[in-house]
């Protein structure tokens, strides 16, 4: 099969489609002939060798994909071959075959055609786990929450899905094109941070009380100022560095607020537990997908041989939602 190769960590260019052997699928797995992919964050920390894959994963990048199961495992009931899928991975989907965990499979939702879905298990799962689950951000109807980066992949779902579920959602953005489209996706306040501080923003809009949830994906440039932001109980999940891993944290404010700050991430987590999140996620966000209220935002559709060209948009961060990658 072609997959993507990292040639040695380093830029884009590093990327390169070369024939590798056919992943061979385990009792509880599945093979799944890959339609597309799409790419994530993570895959330009892997590609620059600072997010090696778990044990016993895929070398490959690609967190996610869609496509058609062609084979089996002995122990798998419930999938045959010909389904289409969409599916949540440890890694694997920069190919046009991987194995994936009877688990981790979803079935693509009604009305979303099959290379789209490719944007669909890695965003809604974060956000569905992250925002909502019950040991992480258990946003309910009501609350507030605060995404940072509205216009990333996970931003555009988790504004959606908050907005369907009855929250009021802030978001913060770099640009008016961005701002706009958040607004769009149904966030009641939208910040440009290039613009304005956004800690003295959500205290205006507020009137000091802050918010119940923030979904945060800087890490320690935004640390002070999100825990200020937090409402009396409210939960800080941090699922991204992109402002660096090292920060200080004040347990007085926590403590005062009766608040927590969760560090999430769906990669390494045992397959039992991504078992339950795919399950939550269907049975919770794809009835929403399925009416229209949540669609998948997808800046654009590339092909396999144009990974590089993939990640050097995301690293310019000029894309709005996901980038996806065409295999088939």
């Amino acid at each position: 099969m072609r997959a993507v190769v990292i040639t040695e960590p380093g830029p884009p260019e590093v990327l390169q489609v070369q024939d590798v052997p056919d992943p061979e699928p385990r009792s509880d797995e599945v093979i799944v002939d890959v339609a597309a992919t799409a790419v994530n964050r993570a895959d330009l920390l892997q590609r620059q060798g600072n997010y090696p894959p778990p044990k016993g994963a895929s070398p490959y990048l690609g967190m996610e994909c869609s496509g058609t199961i062609s084979a089996v495992g002995d122990t798998v009931a419930g999938w045959d071959v010909g389904d289409k899928v969409c599916a949540l991975l440890a890694g694997g989907g920069y190919a046009e075959k991987v194995a994936v965990p009877v688990g981790q499979l979803m079935a693509v939702p009604d009305g979303i055609g099959l290379v789209d879905a490719a944007a669909l298990p890695e965003v809604t799962c974060t956000v569905w786990s992250m925002v909502f689950g019950a040991d992480a951000g258990r946003l309910q109807p009501g609350e507030q929450l605060l995404v940072h980066g509205g216009t990333s992949g996970i931003g555009t779902m988790a504004i959606q899905v908050a907005h369907g579920r009855g929250a009021s959602v802030i978001a913060t953005a770099g640009t008016q094109r961005k701002v706009d489209f958040c607004r769009e996706l149904g966030a009641d306040v939208v910040i440009n941070y290039r613009e304005d501080d956004f800690a003295d923003v959500v205290a205006k809009e507020t009137d000091g009380g802050g918010v119940d949830v923030i979904l945060d994906n800087m890490g320690a440039s935004y640390l002070e100022r999100n825990v200020g932001a937090l409402a009396s109980g409210g939960r800080l999940i941090v699922l991204g560095m992109q402002g660096g891993v090292k920060g200080e944290l004040n347990l007085g404010a926590l403590l005062m607020k009766r608040a927590y700050v969760h560090a999430a991430g769906l990669r390494a987590r045992p397959p039992a537990d991504k078992a339950a999140i795919v399950a939550e996620t269907q049975g919770n966000i794809w009835p929403m997908i399925e009416s229209g209220a949540v669609r998948p935002v997808i800046d654009r559709v590339l092909t396999l041989d144009d990974a590089a060209e993939a990640h050097r948009l995301l690293d310019s961060s000029e894309h709005i939602g996901k980038v996806v990658l065409r295999v088939r």
